[in-house]
């Protein structure tokens, strides 16, 4: 049983955030509708989908691919997230981030997909410290000194010694480069998101740095699950990533257990139908009424693992490719008001893929 706890509030150097449950980014859904939904919800702080360097080098404005720098004043202070794998062009990326009006700029060493490893970018720097480093300072040298520069990181490549020693050579070495904060994933970029993630780990890594700002990720699926994290290991924030995925309404929750004890109902399929159709209408803002349905479709998957029909709304909203099908689930399934159920990771465990990090 957790009874209530005082959550100090969460820094990021000069930016202050507040509440320390935070919204992670998230490949393919962090975009703006998904991070305003999190922020109504509590979420005082989450970054964008990670992108890269590359891509933000030679980025157009235009509609296609506008909605990847998309922010607006709600939407303050927001993240923006890099991966690369050049110093030099990593640094030129940081940059049009920042031109974009992001808060902070977070480093991407985490990223566990082959894909991304196979091109050096994402985890594969935890290999190569001087790299990393190197990747660091550039970055923090170019970015204006009132916009924190910050890391995530997995625990090492793999579990040998000398990806321990590596880890700890680029988590002491960014700090030392003027890194606000690191955020530390309990995995291994070997284990990708197989194998439970190592909280002791995140103990023992906030033990090392002292009073400098670490984050947590890996395994939050439930708002027990956020607390038990800042609880045994001393954190100072914890990054919520797939548990957050068609769940804004797990930073409420988890506000609501610290500050009472007590976990408040899941959403009632009212007000679950009232955040879908709000998710949708920022959405068509964003994306457009003819691109739509294609980003909306994952998330109305996620958003029905808190329909007592899972299975069967989970499937409809799989087969939803405009907005009058979209109008045709919810008519069908979210019709009748009724008590919803608590949204435990069923509908993303098995989907790793999505957090680059």
């Amino acid at each position: 049983m957790i009874i209530s706890q005082s959550l100090p509030e969460l820094s990021i150097g000069t930016v202050k955030v507040g509440f320390p449950i935070v919204q992670a980014a998230l490949s393919g859904y962090s975009d703006w509708p998904m991070r305003i939904l999190a922020r109504r919800q509590g979420a005082c702080y989450a970054l964008c989908e990670v992108m890269l360097d590359q891509f933000l080098v030679q980025l157009k404005e235009r509609k296609r691919t506008g909605h990847f720098l998309y922010l607006s004043e709600e939407d303050h202070p927001v993240g923006g997230q890099l991966m690369g794998a050049e110093p030099e062009q990593f640094a030129a990326g940081a940059l049009k981030l920042v031109e974009a009006g992001f808060d902070v700029i977070d480093i991407n060493f985490g990223c566990p997909v082959k894909k991304v490893l196979g091109r050096c970018r994402g985890g594969y720097h935890l290999s190569q410290p001087d790299v990393a480093l190197e990747i660091v300072r550039r970055t923090r040298d170019v970015v204006p000194e009132n916009i924190p520069v910050t890391v995530k990181m997995r625990r090492g490549i793999d579990d040998t010694a000398e990806s321990r020693d590596r880890f700890y050579e680029i988590l002491d070495g960014a700090f030392d480069a003027g890194v606000a904060a690191i955020t530390v994933h309990g995995r291994t970029v070997e284990q990708r998101y197989i194998g439970p993630s190592r909280w002791d780990f995140l103990r023992e890594v906030k033990e090392h740095v002292g009073n400098k700002t670490i984050i947590g990720s890996g395994d939050l699926f439930t708002p027990h699950d956020c607390l038990r994290m800042m609880a045994e290991t001393k954190i100072d924030g914890v990054t919520v990533a797939r548990g957050a995925i068609g769940n804004p309404w797990i930073f409420s929750q988890v506000k609501a257990l610290a500050e009472t004890g007590i976990l408040p109902p899941p959403p009632t399929l009212f007000e679950q139908r009232e955040v879908i159709l709000e998710h949708y209408r920022l959405a068509t803002e964003l994306y457009g009424p003819l691109r739509v349905d294609a980003p909306m479709r994952k998330f109305g998957i996620k958003y029905a693992a808190q329909h007592p029909q899972y299975e069967d709304v989970r499937q409809d909203f799989a087969r939803a490719k405009s907005q009058a099908d979209w109008l045709e689930v919810l008519d069908k399934r979210y019709a009748t008001d009724g008590p919803g159920v608590y949204a435990d990771g069923r509908a993303h465990k098995a989907q790793g893929s999505l957090e680059c990090g």
